[in-house]
């Protein structure tokens, strides 16, 4: 079920996110490549690849926004708290969460900007205005994989159309003097937003292979469980398709069913 979040600051994030992807664009269509490689078969090339990656950056992003990140479901009626220390059955591993007044599942938290309970909770992102949890964490790290990719392409793209020679190039002075303030603009961009992601996407394969995440870091609960092997994790977030497929935002994100449970009584 979409979900959206109606907290300011997100939306301000998102409104920031699709302003620098389609400036990118842009730039990189206008000023970079028709300006420098126009009667080249490599100009269209770059512009269809860089649109390849455009595409798949905003349904990676749309997908992180807009999916379920693991929301727990509220009781249909109000719960009976009695029994957590007296050997109920879900006193084990399950917590109660005092703000949403019901049981939530190990490894759930509470999100104080969603206001519910997030299931394997990571951290509540603004550049997608919803939590990262067990059900979108894939289409996050996707989101970050690709803009990553577009930062370093269109530095690449701005590098090789100031440095090699360029006898088609404009002489008329505001031409180039636009050339190069949008050149400048984007490399400022790219480059902030390629270091903020590849750390961003550092932390987050760390909280994948150690186990943990960035919440149950932060509250030194230590790992949940065993260790287990690093491909049956990436599994687990990536889902049970072949490797290759888990870089497209097309395919489902997975759920699971080991898992499930039922708040009704």
């Amino acid at each position: 079920m979409p979900v959206f979040r109606g907290d300011p600051c997100g939306i301000t994030c998102l409104i920031l996110t699709y302003t620098a992807i389609f400036y990118a664009d842009y730039v990189i269509i206008n000023w970079i490549v028709l300006q420098t490689m126009s009667s080249s078969l490599w100009g269209a090339l770059h512009v269809l690849l860089f649109n390849i990656l455009v595409f798949l950056t905003l349904m990676a992003h749309v997908r992180a926004v807009f999916s379920d990140p693991g929301i727990v479901p509220l009781p249909q009626s109000r719960l009976d708290f009695s029994d957590m220390h007296a050997g109920g059955e879900k006193n084990d591993d399950w917590t109660v969460c005092a703000r949403c007044e019901m049981y939530r599942p190990p490894r759930a938290h509470h999100c104080r900007i969603c206001q519910r309970c997030i299931r394997r909770m990571d951290h509540h992102c603004p550049w997608i205005n919803n939590c990262v949890g067990e059900w979108n964490q894939k289409y996050f790290l996707q989101f970050l994989m690709f803009v990553g990719l577009m930062s370093i392409y269109a530095m690449s793209l701005i590098a090789y159309s100031w440095i090699k020679a360029c006898p088609e190039c404009s002489k008329d002075m505001m031409v180039k003097q636009g050339r190069l303030l949008h050149s400048v603009i984007l490399s400022m961009e790219s480059i902030l937003f390629g270091l903020f992601v590849i750390a961003i996407m550092w932390d987050q394969m760390q909280a994948i292979l150690t186990d943990e995440t960035a919440v149950e870091q932060v509250k030194r609960q230590g790992p949940y469980r065993a260790r287990r092997p690093k491909m049956a994790l990436l599994r687990e977030v990536c889902g049970r398709s072949r490797p290759i497929l888990w870089i497209f935002p097309c395919t489902s994100a997975p759920v699971n069913t080991e898992a499930s449970y039922n708040l009704t009584v």
